[in-house]
C-alpha cells in the first residue's frame, strides 16, 4: 500500500541524516550515528489478511533491496506474526545499518566523507580550535573543500598580522586576492571569530558588511560628490567633484548655503545659486558628513523624496545638524503634484522626534495612510519651474 515503507523510503531517510550534517557531525563528536535503526511503516494485521498478496510483494520489494541481496546497505529487522486466519508470517519492522559505511554507500556519499575527513585532519592541525566550528558546520566545510588551502592561508596571515591596518588588497598570502577574501567575508569571519584572540575582534561591527572594522583592516574611504554652485567658488575651473570624506573635511569651502539631495540627475541639473553647492546624498548614514565641521556654520537644505523615508533620513541627518531646513516636503508640493504620485516599498512607521511640527503631520498622514496607501512623490517628479519657485522662498536670489 501507498503508506508502506519503501527502499526508497528508507534511502531518503540515510540522506536526511547527511542533509542534516549528522553523520558528518559524528565523525569529529564521537556520537555515532551507526548503528542505525529505521522503523518501517508496515500492513497491520487486517491489511495482511484483506491485502496479503500485496504484502508479499512489498516484502519481496525490501528484501530485494537488502544487503541480504546486494551485500551491501540495509539489513531487515523481522518480527513473527501469529494471525488466526493466515498463521505465523514473518514481516519486516525496521531497516538496520550496521555500519556508516552501509549508510553512505546507499546514499552515493563516501567519497564526500572520505574527502571531509581528510579536510578535518588539516584543518584541525593548523588550527585545533574549529573543532567545535567544524562538528557544527560539516556541510559548510565540505561545500568549501577546493577553498581551503586559501582559506587557512588568510587566518595564518591575520593570525600573523593582527588589526594590521592594511587594505585587503595588501594581506599577502598565497593563492589568495582581494576578489576571494571578499566573496568569502562570511565565511572568514565565522571563523576568525574562533581562532583570533577576542582583543583583536572588534565585536561593535557584524556581519559581511562590517567585515573590516571587526578585523582592523582599512575601508574604502566614503566619497563625497558635490557641485559648487557659484561658478566665483570652483576650485581650478572645477565645479563637479567628487573627493574622499576626510578630505571633504578639510575643504573649508567660503560658502553660504549647502543643499542636499538623494537624485543624481537633480544634482546635475541644480540652479546656479550664489554662495551654494548641492551634495549628493546617500541615504540614510550621515557620520562621513559629520566629519566635516565647517558644514554647521552653512545654512544646510536637504531635499528629499516625499514619504516616510525621506522624513526618516530628514530626521537622521538634524542628528549630525539641527539646523538643517527641508526643501521640497511640504504638503503644498505634494498635493501640486497629485498626477505624479506613486507607491513607496516597505514604509517606515516609527517615531521620528526631530521633525518640525509642519513635516510631522505631513509624516503622519503619510504613515497613517491618509492620503493614499504608501504614499510617495519622488523628488525627480517636480516640476523644475516649482524648484526654481521654492528656492526663491528660500530667500536665494
Amino acid at each position: 500500500m501507498s503508506d508502506w515503507s519503501t527502499p526508497d523510503d528508507i534511502r531518503n531517510r540515510v540522506r536526511r541524516e547527511w542533509e542534516n550534517g549528522r553523520i558528518l557531525s559524528a565523525m569529529l563528536a564521537g556520537e555515532p550515528v551507526f548503528p542505525l535503526r529505521i522503523p518501517l511503516k508496515k500492513p497491520n494485521t487486517q491489511a495482511l489478511a484483506e491485502h496479503f498478496e500485496l504484502a508479499r510483494q512489498w516484502i519481496a520489494t525490501l528484501v530485494a533491496a537488502s544487503r541480504e541481496q546486494t551485500g551491501a546497505g540495509y539489513a531487515l529487522e523481522w518480527r513473527e506474526l501469529n494471525h488466526r486466519q493466515l498463521g505465523r508470517n514473518r514481516i519486516p519492522v525496521a531497516a538496520i545499518f550496521e555500519s556508516e559505511q552501509d549508510g553512505l554507500a546507499l546514499i552515493g556519499k563516501q567519497r564526500d566523507a572520505a574527502r571531509f575527513r581528510a579536510l578535518t585532519t588539516t584543518i584541525l592541525g593548523a588550527y585545533p580550535a574549529l573543532a567545535a566550528w567544524l562538528t557544527k558546520h560539516p556541510l559548510t566545510a565540505l561545500g568549501h573543500a577546493e577553498s581551503w588551502p586559501r582559506l587557512l592561508a588568510v587566518l595564518d596571515w591575520v593570525a600573523r598580522h593582527p588589526r594590521s591596518g592594511v587594505y585587503l588588497r595588501q594581506i599577502d598570502a598565497t593563492g589568495v586576492d582581494t576578489k576571494f577574501i571578499e566573496r568569502h567575508r562570511s565565511l572568514l569571519g565565522e571563523l576568525l571569530d574562533v581562532v583570533l584572540p577576542p582583543e583583536s575582534v572588534n565585536a561593535q561591527h557584524i556581519g559581511a558588511g562590517g567585515f573590516e572594522m571587526r578585523y582592523a583592516f582599512k575601508r574604502k574611504p566614503a566619497q563625497i560628490r558635490f557641485r559648487i554652485l557659484d561658478p566665483k567658488f570652483f576650485i581650478q575651473g572645477l565645479s563637479d567633484l567628487t573627493v574622499s570624506c576626510g578630505e571633504f573635511a578639510q575643504l573649508v569651502l567660503p560658502v553660504k548655503r549647502v543643499f542636499m539631495t538623494e537624485n543624481e540627475i537633480n544634482l546635475l541639473a541644480f540652479p546656479r545659486v550664489p554662495n551654494s553647492l548641492v551634495l549628493f546624498g546617500s541615504g540614510y548614514g550621515f557620520e562621513h558628513l559629520a566629519q566635516a565641521d565647517w558644514l554647521r556654520q552653512k545654512e544646510i537644505f536637504y531635499w528629499g523624496d516625499i514619504d516616510s523615508h525621506g522624513f526618516a533620513i530628514l530626521d537622521q541627518l538634524r542628528s549630525h545638524f539641527p539646523a538643517t531646513q527641508s526643501l521640497l516636503m511640504d504638503r503644498e508640493t505634494l498635493l501640486e503634484h497629485r498626477a505624479f504620485w506613486g507607491r513607496e516599498d516597505s514604509p517606515t512607521t516609527r517615531e521620528l522626534i526631530r521633525l518640525h511640527p509642519e513635516e510631522a503631520a505631513l509624516y503622519d498622514d503619510l504613515r497613517c495612510n491618509r492620503l493614499a496607501p504608501s504614499l510617495r512623490l519622488e523628488q525627480e517628479r517636480i516640476g523644475f519651474a516649482w524648484v526654481e519657485a521654492a528656492l526663491a522662498k528660500c530667500g536665494v536670489p
